[in-house]
C-alpha cells in the first residue's frame, strides 16, 4: 500500500513537469518616452507631502493625446486636477509636454528644512494654517511658495517661505 501511494505521488509529481512546456513569442519593440522629465525635475522635492507627490505624477503621465478632445489644431490645452487637499491646473503643448502649471495645496506636511527655520526663529509659535504654492514655467522652472498662518496664544502672524526655509 506505501509502494502505491509513493508510486502516486511521484507520478503526480512528474506529470507537472511536462505542463510547464511555454512558446517562446517575439514581442514588438516599446519605446518609451519621458515627455514630462524637465516638470519632474523642478517640481521634485524628497520632502515633499505624498498628496502633492501624486497629484505632481499624475499630472506628468497624463496623456492629453489619448483624449477625446484631443485635436491637432489647437495651440495648448488646460487641465485640472483635483485632490481634497489640493489641486492642480496644467496647461500641455500639443505634443503632451507641460509648458506651465500653477498648483495650490492646503494644510499639506511642511518639510524639515521649514520646519526647523520656523522653529529656530519663533520658538514659541506654532503653524496653524499652511498653503504650498508652486509655479513651474517651462523656460524659468519652478517657484515653490509656504504661506503659513502662525499663532502664539492671543497673536497670529503670517510668513512667507521658500522649500529651503528661506524668509521672503
Amino acid at each position: 500500500m506505501k509502494k502505491l501511494i509513493l508510486g502516486l505521488f511521484i507520478f503526480g509529481l512528474t506529470t507537472q513537469v511536462f505542463s510547464q512546456i511555454t512558446k517562446v513569442e517575439q514581442l514588438s519593440e516599446v519605446v518609451v518616452t519621458a515627455v514630462n522629465y524637465k516638470y519632474l525635475n523642478q517640481t521634485d522635492n524628497k520632502d515633499a507631502a505624498i498628496p502633492v507627490k501624486m497629484l505632481e505624477r499624475k499630472a506628468a503621465a497624463y496623456d492629453i493625446q489619448a483624449q477625446d478632445f484631443y485635436q491637432d489644431d489647437f495651440d495648448f490645452y488646460t487641465v485640472s486636477f483635483y485632490i481634497p487637499d489640493g489641486k492642480l491646473v496644467a496647461v500641455y503643448d500639443p505634443d503632451g509636454k507641460i509648458l506651465r502649471t500653477i498648483e495650490k495645496f492646503d494644510n499639506i506636511r511642511l518639510p524639515e528644512a521649514v520646519r526647523e527655520s520656523l522653529a529656530s526663529r519663533f520658538p514659541n509659535w506654532e503653524p496653524v494654517k499652511d498653503i504650498y504654492r508652486v509655479t513651474y514655467k517651462e523656460n524659468r522652472g519652478a517657484k515653490k511658495v509656504y504661506k503659513l498662518k502662525l499663532k502664539n496664544g492671543d497673536k497670529t502672524m503670517r510668513v512667507k517661505m521658500n522649500e529651503d526655509g528661506d524668509y521672503l
